[in-house]
Order: structure tokens, then sequence, then C-alpha cells
């Protein structure tokens, strides 16, 4: 199996994760299955040569989109991702962005989704963080629709939540 992680990135962190989500999967699956892409650098329809995406996206500012997905957002929607597996994972500010967060992991969500995507890996440990509101959530609100990763508040269980979460992947994509 190959799995295209793409992410964007602006101050690293997100690329940091990403580099983290890659090993872990490596690992998991004993084998090289997952090839990174920056989308500064990488043409978008280069996700129609993997069967399983993986997407990192950040939350700026009052819930706005990291800059380049936002220059690439019209690219994803001339995708056609029917049959293609998706998982999202992103980085917000809680405390700082609390009425905002993760809110580009669930524009991204719904983009990939409307373009045909099947997605997995939705979070549901959202009584671990304190925010006011997101667009990251369920309709019911018992799970984030990706992994919600916190750097500036909560650095310290980013390396645990990435793995919890790349062994639900795993769990996910084998069933």
């Amino acid at each position: 199996m190959k799995i295209g992680l793409f992410y964007g990135s602006t101050t690293c962190y997100t690329e940091m994760a990403a580099e983290k989500i890659q090993t872990q999967l490596n690992t998991l699956f004993d084998a090289p299955v997952v090839e990174m892409f920056n989308i500064k650098d990488t043409p978008l329809v280069e996700m129609l040569n993997f069967d399983w995406l993986i997407l990192g996206i950040s939350t700026w500012d009052f819930g706005e989109l990291q800059e380049d997905w936002e220059s690439h957002w019209s690219d994803v929607e001339a995708l056609d991702l029917t049959g293609k597996t998706v998982s999202i994972f992103g980085l917000g500010d809680q405390v700082g962005y609390t009425e905002w967060f993760q809110d580009a992991v669930g524009m991204l969500h719904d983009l990939v989704v409307a373009q045909g995507a099947e997605p997995i890996g939705y979070w549901p440990n959202t009584e671990d963080y304190e925010f006011e509101g997101s667009k990251a959530l369920t309709e019911d609100k018992s799970h984030f629709v990706g992994l919600a990763l916190d750097d500036e508040s909560q650095y310290e269980k980013t390396d645990e939540r990435i793995a919890s979460w790349c062994e639900q992947l795993l769990s996910e994509i084998e069933a």
C-alpha cells in the first residue's frame, strides 16, 4: 500500500507533525509506505496517484486556511477523489483562537468529501481539549473529523496523539 501525505506548513509545525506521522506509519507497516509532499512544491493532481491520502493543514488566526492550502483550494475542487481514502490532521491553538479551533480541518474535510473521498481517522478525544467552537467537529460533536494537534498549548501531548491516531488509522484501514 502506498500512502500520499500532503501538507501545507508556514511555520514548520505541520511539517514536523507530518514527519512524525510518516515515521509512525512506516514503522507500523514495517515498510516505507508513506510518501510526503509539501503542497507548496507539488501539484495536487499528484494526489490521484495514491489510494490513501493523509492531509495536513493548520488553522490560522480567526478560522483561516493555511496559505498554501488557500492558494491551491481550487486545485482540490478540480480533483475527483472518488474511491480515495482520506485522513486529515491539523494544528490549531485552542487557547488563543478558542472560537475557531481546527476550523481549517473541518473545511478541508468538507471539501474532500464533496470531491468523493471516503474519510477515516475521526478523532474521538474531544474532551481532552478546551475550546468554544470548531468547524472540525462531527454533527453530533463527539469527534473531530481528523486528528487535532495543539503545539501551542498541549505540545507535550502531540507525540502520544500521533501514535494513537496512527494505530487507529491502521485498524480502520484493515477493517
